[in-house]
């Protein structure tokens, strides 16, 4: 097992002078499940594929545990690779695509079926071994590329989002074994998605991109709880958090006529009068008397009920989206009243201008 640094890793492509990566810190300690995530375009595959050696390295360096591999080929980086399609060999047994590479490597007879074997116990593949790729289900086949890459025996995983071509019940059920498997291995993993949701439930830390530049990196419930600027707090949560602007006036912006107070670090790190009050849709407090709303649309899911509603800004003309979550089955319809008020645990304040989250 081995540790992956990217050092102020940079890559350009041709015809583009902003760089699809540029200056890349990250380190990932061995043996953790690093998701990156970010819409698309933002970077986050480049940097999958500059780590495989799928992508030239345009600026900085990258290492595996104390080696740098930076301009080493792809064979010789000990890396394993799941893609999105799977790139199964649909000829070939489940056996033999699992052990294609094993073969190659001319590896003895008796080692290569006892490495199949143990991984397709692992995947619940056993039964499977001897059927064609075109015989299993998207889930199955998704398992195939997963034992390929088990026998190997890596120091590294990359996974450039494997679960992307499965409906959303097997998504759920197969993210959960990918999880689960690489705890058990223990392999130092880097898995690439577009889905937040999917990147918070199974990352050790999630590192979140865009345009190329690393926006933040920690735990889910650091991302959640403590987003580090404007694009995290929006990008990170389902739904949105609601980002609403107001001007600072003293000690204090408000939302909806309601007084939220800034602290001395507060005021003093605003570059502005300008702030950005972020909350959540459960940071909401139905009370009888606060901040007016009206409910636009409900969004029942059993367990929550989600209210979309318009809420008056402190200027004339100017409303807000306000989304709040309530109990599931509650009793809300389109065109509803409600008085709101913001849990103060549960807001969060950032510069309007710069985008930074404010101390606390």
């Amino acid at each position: 097992m081995a540790t992956v640094t990217y050092d102020a890793t940079t890559r350009y492509y041709a015809g583009n002078p902003q760089p699809a990566v540029d200056r890349l810190d990250l380190a990932v300690e061995d043996g953790e499940f690093l998701v990156l995530v970010g819409p698309s375009g933002c970077g986050k595959s480049t940097t999958l594929r500059m780590l495989a050696g799928l992508e030239d390295v345009d600026g900085g360096a990258i290492r595996i545990g104390d080696r740098d591999v930076t301009n080493l080929p792809p064979k010789d980086r000990d890396i394993a690779m799941v893609f999105q399609n799977y790139a199964l060999y649909p000829h070939m047994t489940v056996a033999d695509n699992i052990g294609f590479h094993l073969k190659i490597a001319k590896m003895p007879k008796e080692e290569r079926i006892k490495r199949i074997r143990e991984a397709a116990d692992l995947l619940d593949l056993t039964q499977y071994l001897e059927r064609k790729p075109a015989k299993l289900s998207g889930g199955q086949r998704q398992r195939v590329a997963m034992g390929r890459a088990i026998v190997r025996r890596p120091q590294v995983f990359c996974m450039d989002e494997p679960l992307s071509n499965l409906d959303a019940k097997l998504r759920v059920q197969t993210r959960t074994q990918i999880a689960s498997l690489q705890r058990r291995l223990g392999v130092t993993t880097i898995y690439v998605t577009h889905d937040q949701v999917e990147a918070m439930t199974m990352g050790d830390r999630v590192a979140v991109l865009k345009d190329g530049v690393l926006q933040q990196c920690d735990t889910p419930i650091g991302l959640f709880g403590r987003p580090a600027n404007l694009f995290v707090a929006g990008f990170i949560g389902s739904p949105a958090m609601n980002l609403i602007p107001s001007k600072v006036v003293g000690e204090q912006a408000s939302v909806g006529g309601r007084p939220i107070p800034l602290t001395p670090a507060q005021r003093a790190a605003l570059s502005s009068d300008q702030v950005v009050v972020g909350i959540r849709p459960e940071g909401w407090t139905i009370v009888p008397e606060g901040i007016s709303a009206t409910v636009d649309v409900v969004e029942e899911l059993g367990s929550d009920q989600y209210l979309y509603c318009t809420a008056p800004g402190d200027e004339v003309g100017d409303n807000h989206a306000i989304t709040v979550r309530t109990p599931g089955m509650s009793a809300w319809r389109r065109g509803a009243r409600l008085s709101l008020s913001p849990h103060p645990e549960h807001v969060h304040l950032f510069d309007a201008k710069t985008g930074a989250r404010l101390p606390d």
